[in-house]
């Protein structure tokens, strides 16, 4: 079994559904996890080496701070594959020479944003959501003044489960 931060992933599972195990991860995120980390669909917690688990825990230890993935050019629709008998030394440099002379990558006149960046998890995710509901019940809103009264949130039947939510809900949270 893996320990990542305080989290126990059990062997038998599956990465990308152990991964959701976390607060805040669920399967889309997971999977976009595996694939940074190059791991396989198929694979199991049991199966990973002690450099993909380091990765894994450094890298939502601290999302922001993790390096930024290498941009590779997608081949152009004109391309046609070299000969199989050329050396892997003069493709490496004809690549380096079109690497020189190319322009940086661009997405549609936007740079490339890695969308895990702003990845939050356990208790980060927490405590923004606790400030969230501190700020809406602070400046009076509706969802707060529901929240400060235990009553349900999002539209849901107040008829019956209110009333209960009432019985239930008189200690605070926080």
């Amino acid at each position: 079994m893996v320990h990542i931060l305080g989290t126990l992933l059990k062997d038998h599972f599956k990465v990308k559904y152990a991964l959701t195990k976390f607060y805040g991860i669920g399967v889309n995120r997971s999977n976009q996890l595996c694939a940074r980390f190059q791991i396989h669909d198929t694979c199991r917690v049991k199966e990973l080496t002690p450099y993909q688990i380091t990765a894994i825990a450094s890298f939502l230890s601290s999302p922001s701070t993790a390096p930024a993935l290498p941009q590779y050019p997608l081949a152009p629709p004109t391309f046609t594959p070299p000969p199989p008998n050329t050396a892997s030394s003069d493709l490496l440099a004809k690549f380096k020479a079109q690497q020189a002379n190319a322009p940086p990558l661009k997405m549609k006149n936007k740079e490339w944003r890695d969308p895990l960046k702003s990845l939050k998890v356990e208790s980060d995710l927490r405590n923004e959501i606790r400030e969230n509901i501190a700020h809406q019940r602070m400046i009076g809103s509706y969802v707060g003044r529901r929240h400060a009264m235990h009553l349900p949130v999002r539209g849901q039947n107040t008829q019956n489960n209110a009333r209960t939510a009432k019985k239930l809900n008189t200690m605070e949270r926080w």
